[in-house]
């Protein structure tokens, strides 16, 4: 889970992309997005997104993007090697 500070905007181009509300990850609380679905988020709101497969999904906003990650830990960013 995490959030942005821009508002997003998300249109799954193909394939299924899930997007879940709240700072847990719960594949079950997911709301389904296929092929041709639309979600806008207003900036700040705590969501988390996956994939059951390849799914290509476009998502636009104004910039800056930036992620902040609920659990520090998740960040990709600041992965241990």
């Amino acid at each position: 889970p995490h959030w942005h500070t821009q508002d997003e905007q998300l249109t799954v181009i193909s394939g299924t992309l899930y997007v879940g509300l709240g700072d847990k990850f719960d594949k079950r609380a997911a709301h389904t997005l296929p092929s041709g679905g639309f979600h806008a988020l207003p900036g700040k709101e705590h969501h988390y997104a996956f994939t059951n497969g390849r799914t290509i999904v476009q998502i636009s906003g104004n910039g800056p993007f930036d992620i902040t990650y609920i659990n520090p830990a998740d960040d990709p960013q600041k992965a241990k090697m």
